[in-house]
């Protein structure tokens, strides 16, 4: 079983919970290294944030979001098949051209993330989860051109990869993706879909982090490329429920998935590297049955940090802005079942606890515009987009 600090040591914590994070070049103080280092992070009042957060506009279970670079519009998946052009100074406007999705239990449209040279192509990137024979589901991507105008829709879609094997049930399928800095490579998270086994399965691409050259074809220099198949899409291995990929200033790239109880982490993602789950996780399965610790196993790769009990992380974004004083270098993560939004600062291969902020509503996608503002949108058939505007 998992040690769970004193509720006095929770108490003393909570005061370096709520103070300004270290900067990325100092150490940080044994308050914050305590907090780190274990699962608890007390949440602070939204009232005593430094921002405030403006309500913009209504979606229906809202899952992802991308702003459309040049314009002051994103684009943003509804889970059960639509995608919203939103606008800041014009409608909301469907997209059409999207592909039919097997909407159900977690399933459903997923991710949107646009090329790093969209600007020229106008192509962006989706998620979205399909039906298989005999009951089984699995998740696929594919590219599209966005055309924009009164009537915005997707041209020429096209899938570029999928999960295998899909499998029943419909639940942890991830597909979460991002493109690495210099634009050369697409990472997919894969979710183990609450099968366990499959992450360390090295014949499935399911618990995994996958990359992928931008067409879908396999980069020869993925670590086992040689292997062929699917075993050659693999980056990492070893994962959950992968619901946040992003790269830091410095290229590194940082993931967060929903653990089992109170075994949520954050890790920094390294090629070839196993991060153990189900073998060992900081948390339990949720029949109370144990799973042993990350340090009984030292070849797996640790997280960086972990949440015990669990926020449900949602979301995950790299923040190099200036508009929030003290953020510079910093992850930022939604949190579901945490009714909130969790801040790291990022010290070299470090991350630290620095604020959490419960808005007592659930948030699923963290995104950074151009401008450094930073938008939300909260779970469910009411989501919100939202921005949270600096106090002056």
């Amino acid at each position: 079983m998992k040690n769970l600090p004193h509720m006095a040591l929770i108490a003393a914590l909570g005061v370096a919970a709520c103070s300004a994070a270290p900067a990325s070049t100092e150490a940080a103080s044994a308050d914050t290294a305590k907090l780190d280092a274990s699962g608890a992070q007390p949440a602070t009042p939204l009232a005593e944030a430094p921002f405030t957060v403006k309500e913009v506009a209504s979606f229906n279970e809202p899952w992802a979001m991308a702003f459309v670079p040049g314009t002051r519009a994103a684009l943003v998946t509804e889970r059960s098949g639509k995608l919203k052009l939103w606008q800041e100074s014009g409608p909301t406007l469907d997209v059409a051209g999207v592909p039919a999705v097997a909407y159900g239990g977690q399933g459903g449209f997923g991710d949107v993330i646009v090329a790093p040279d969209f600007q020229a192509s106008g192509t962006i990137y989706l998620s979205w989860v399909e039906a298989g024979a005999d009951k089984t589901y699995g998740a696929v991507v594919g590219k599209a051109k966005l055309k924009q105008g009164a009537a915005p829709t997707l041209e020429g879609l096209q899938v570029i990869w999928k999960q295998d094997p899909k499998v029943t049930g419909q639940g942890h399928f991830s597909h979460r993706l991002a493109f690495s800095p210099d634009g050369k490579y697409l990472f997919i998270g894969s979710g183990e879909r609450q099968k366990f086994d499959p992450a360390q399965d090295m014949k499935a691409n399911l618990g995994k982090i996958l990359r992928l050259n931008p067409d879908g074809s396999i980069p020869a220099d993925n670590p086992f490329a040689s292997a062929g198949g699917v075993t050659a899409q693999i980056w990492s291995l070893g994962h959950r429920n992968i619901l946040g990929l992003a790269f830091d200033g410095t290229g590194k790239l940082w993931n967060q998935e929903m653990g089992p109880k109170g075994g949520d982490e954050v890790n920094l993602v390294e090629a070839k590297a196993n991060y153990g789950y189900p073998i060992v996780s900081n948390g339990d399965h949720y029949d109370g049955k144990d799973i042993p610790d990350h340090p009984t196993r030292p070849e797996f790769a640790a997280p960086k940090l972990w949440w015990n009990p669990s926020v449900s992380p949602a979301g995950l974004v790299w923040y190099g802005g200036d508009l929030y004083p003290g953020w510079k270098n910093s992850l930022l993560m939604g949190a579901l079942s945490g009714a909130g939004l969790v801040r790291m600062a990022i010290d070299g291969d470090k991350l630290h606890k620095s604020d959490r902020w419960d808005f007592q509503d659930r948030i699923r996608e963290v995104e950074v515009r151009d401008d450094g503002s930073i938008w939300l949108l909260t779970d469910g058939d009411g989501g919100k987009l939202v921005k949270l505007v600096p106090k002056r």
